[in-house]
């Protein structure tokens, strides 16, 4: 099953457009559960079993297994299969290099690692965005959700425009709809604004909402295709560590539910 027919249904079944973000940080991981990875392994699966009934989507974040070092491999081995098999998982990488070593890359994401989607970042070309086109769906990033991303992205090129727009329209003429949406960040609306009408049929996976800020009403509005969809809201610190105490599940679940009453209401209004 494609990504996008696995992620439509599981926002039809969950009346949810919300995405939750796997980043285990050991210093914030509570102590009642032990330490190094075992303890970021019973962490994560409580906190997927506390928000599985209100999330359309995982995204694991590459960097924060391969912080344990390699045992991380296994943590997130062991973590992908606590997921619901119903409900899809970006793996969160941004992978980016020449095209041969972009086909191992991929490889290793779809193939042995079986996710349904995966970041990369387009800086080496668009032929090294190929591979990952061929073996899944592709995330490109975009414009980004950090306070620094206009280092780069926002460079003039050719005709006044920023470069991330360009980055948008070529990848847009190159690849598919059902094999490449956008990491457009929640924190900049008015560029989600401007890109949606770049690729009015992509999907956008917008971070930043929660601890980086981004409001989420104001983002979904800002990014909603023609058909009040096309958004894909995603917060990571602000549903996982939502309560540093033993009642963390609660609170996680309280967080997910809530981001998802909001995105819910945000396009409803928009309709």
């Amino acid at each position: 099953m494609s990504f996008l027919l696995k992620l439509a249904e599981a926002m039809k079944s969950r009346d949810s457009i919300v995405c939750v973000g796997l980043d285990p940080e050991p210093d914030r991981i509570p102590g009642e559960l032990g330490g190094g990875p075992q303890a970021a392994l019973r962490f994560l699966r409580r906190i997927v079993r506390a928000t599985s009934d209100h999330v359309c989507c995982y995204k694991p974040n590459l960097a924060f297994f391969e912080r344990y070092g390699p045992a991380g491999i296994d943590l997130l081995v062991l973590t992908l299969q606590t997921i619901p098999n119903d409900i899809p998982v970006i793996l969160d990488a941004k992978r980016g290099d020449v095209p041969n070593t972009a086909a191992a890359y991929a490889e290793a994401l779809f193939t042995r690692l079986k996710a349904d989607a995966a970041t990369v970042a387009p800086y080496v070309g668009l032929d090294a965005v190929e591979p990952f086109c061929e073996r899944g769906y592709v995330l490109l990033l975009a414009r980004t959700s950090n306070p620094g991303a206009g280092d780069m992205q926002d460079l003039r090129v050719e005709d006044g425009r920023p470069v991330y727009e360009h980055i948008v329209e070529r990848a847009v003429a190159r690849f598919p709809a059902d094999r490449l949406g956008f990491v457009v960040g929640a924190t900049y609306p008015e560029e989600a604004r401007r890109l949606r009408a770049i690729a009015p049929d992509r999907m956008f996976l917008m971070p930043g909402v929660g601890s980086q800020g981004g409001d989420v009403a104001t983002a979904i509005r800002s990014a909603l295709d023609a058909n009040a969809g096309g958004v894909l809201p995603s917060a990571s610190r602000s549903v996982l560590y939502a309560s540093g105490g033993s009642d963390y599940e609660l609170a996680a679940e309280r967080a997910v539910k809530e981001l998802k009453e909001q995105a819910n209401a945000a396009r409803t209004v928009h309709v």
